[in-house]
């Protein structure tokens, strides 16, 4: 018996997707070319066309990536990593559309994860809601002699472009793109922020803790001859072009566990165990996005920013240091990472206290907020908000918020105790209402932030107006330049 399901024609032919809980939805279409053989470390090609119908079923093969948190939960195999997924209200619409990004250090990740099921958003929001892959790792962002750089976030400017193309053929608008990522996922949405070639494919943005981190040329071609000299070669296109891609993550995996006690060579990079970041290459990210921002690149997309209060608690937990941190410990993270003041600052926190909060700040507290101030210092508008819930357990840690945005509550439970999870939902409501209605208006229900008053909106089981929360760490970094690494 042949399938039947809602179809759509694209720029490459015809796709079937399912009918699923009221919502047309399409899975692993391809908007480019599989970049292995000949394309791999290339600019990503145009998607080649097919005769037919194609069923867009199944999630598209994760593409290679850290295995240091274990396997991708889609076991989906083969080489077509850069797809596309779309969750549609109305085909015959012409209703807002959600574009996410996913985080993951820009080392793992994929849009098949169950955390980003774009059902809630699209059914209670009623806006399109389109996932995709992009390349991570040495695939994705090495910086390597004979390949553009950041080939990563040029997946990520084709799947925008795909969008733009085929969009309104699922009951999307073209015209009303608001793109939002999380984590290296935001850092990805900054990027794209100060990159020419994304310019006017999306309307509005949203950033949840954005890493302030990018690399330099010099320190990411460094990183990249270590990797390409633990498997005995040169860091060429030809030379990598001959290493299976999991040869190339094992290298990659072993290399990031290395260099951290390289702080001499490598800096705040080796500290943190950071190998992967854009890169500031003059030509596909010309400037940070704080410069950028700042002189007015993106003074025409309305922008939300903002981070979790307690963005590194789950990281420290990971690391099994919860409770481990000693004032040496403190005394060196100060010493890397923050700038002067913190001790006079906050008199009364323990070292542990101080190790979180330097790491917080700097990796994402601040930069996120940075991003706002910048935004509304080239002329925008920007939008800021904290995530403040829950005070128990790990508190509002990083990643806490993407389950939330999605309405994928019931994935809380390995950070939650059951009893939390009804309050979950509520905050999940907050979110949702917020982020659909920029999506429709460019208003999330808050004051626009300003550098007066400095008004943002704090989530907890409802949604406060309060000044920024974090004034203290905000006055610590107010003369910090997030510089390429």
């Amino acid at each position: 018996m042949s399938e039947t399901g809602p179809q759509v024609r694209t720029t490459t032919g015809l796709v079937r997707g399912r009918s699923e809980n009221g919502l047309s939805v399409f899975r692993g279409i391809p908007f480019a070319r599989p970049p292995v053989g000949e394309l791999r470390f290339a600019a990503p090609q145009p998607a080649d066309p097919w005769d037919g119908v194609r069923d867009a079923f199944s999630f598209g093969p994760p593409p290679p990536q850290s295995l240091v948190f274990g396997p991708p939960s889609n076991p989906a195999t083969g080489d077509d990593w850069l797809t596309v997924n779309v969750w549609s209200p109305q085909l015959n619409a012409a209703l807002p559309v959600m574009v996410w990004i996913y985080g993951g250090a820009y080392a793992i990740g994929q849009s098949g994860d169950p955390s980003y099921d774009g059902t809630r958003l699209a059914a209670e929001g009623d806006v399109v809601v389109v996932t995709f892959n992009h390349r991570l790792g040495v695939d994705g962002f090495g910086q390597l002699e004979g390949a553009p750089a950041n080939r990563g976030l040029l997946d990520q400017v084709a799947a925008l472009e795909w969008v733009r193309a085929n969009i309104a053929a699922f009951g999307g608008d073209p015209d009303r793109v608001t793109v939002f990522g999380e984590s290296a996922g935001a850092g990805s949405v900054a990027s794209l922020l100060a990159m020419p070639r994304a310019a006017g494919l999306f309307r509005r943005a949203i950033t949840q803790s954005a890493p302030g981190t990018s690399f330099s040329p010099p320190l990411a071609a460094d990183i990249l001859t270590e990797i390409a000299a633990l498997l005995d070669v040169a860091p060429t296109v030809d030379d990598l072009r001959r290493i299976p891609t999991a040869d190339l993550v094992a290298a990659s995996d072993m290399f990031a566990t290395a260099m951290q006690p390289e702080i001499s060579r490598w800096g705040a990079a080796a500290y943190t165990g950071i190998p992967f970041a854009p890169v500031v290459d003059g030509d596909v990210l010309p400037r940070t996005p704080f410069d950028a921002l700042a002189d007015g690149a993106a003074r025409e997309v309305e922008l939300i920013a903002g981070h979790t209060r307690d963005e590194y608690r789950l990281l420290l937990a990971a690391d099994g240091r919860l409770g481990n941190l000693t004032e040496n410990d403190a005394a060196t993270a100060l010493e890397i990472l923050a700038p002067a003041g913190y001790r006079e600052a906050y008199p009364d926190a323990t070292a542990e206290r101080i190790y979180e909060l330097v790491h917080s700040d700097w990796l994402f507290r601040m930069p996120s907020h940075r991003l706002a101030e910048a935004q509304i210092v080239g002329g925008g508008r920007a939008y800021v908000y904290e995530l403040a819930w829950p005070d128990t357990g790990l508190g509002a840690c990083h990643g806490l918020d993407v389950p939330l945005v999605f309405g994928t509550t019931p994935l809380l439970g390995f950070l939650l105790d059951p009893e939390q999870l009804p309050a979950a939902e509520q905050v999940s409501q907050l979110f949702r209402t917020a982020w659909t209605a920029f999506a429709h208006t460019g208003d999330p229900g808050w004051p626009q932030y300003d550098a007066t008053h400095r008004q943002v909106a704090l989530f907890t089981t409802e949604l406060t107006i309060t000044p920024y929360p974090e004034e203290v760490s905000r006055r610590l970094w107010a003369g910090h330049s997030f510089a390429p690494l």
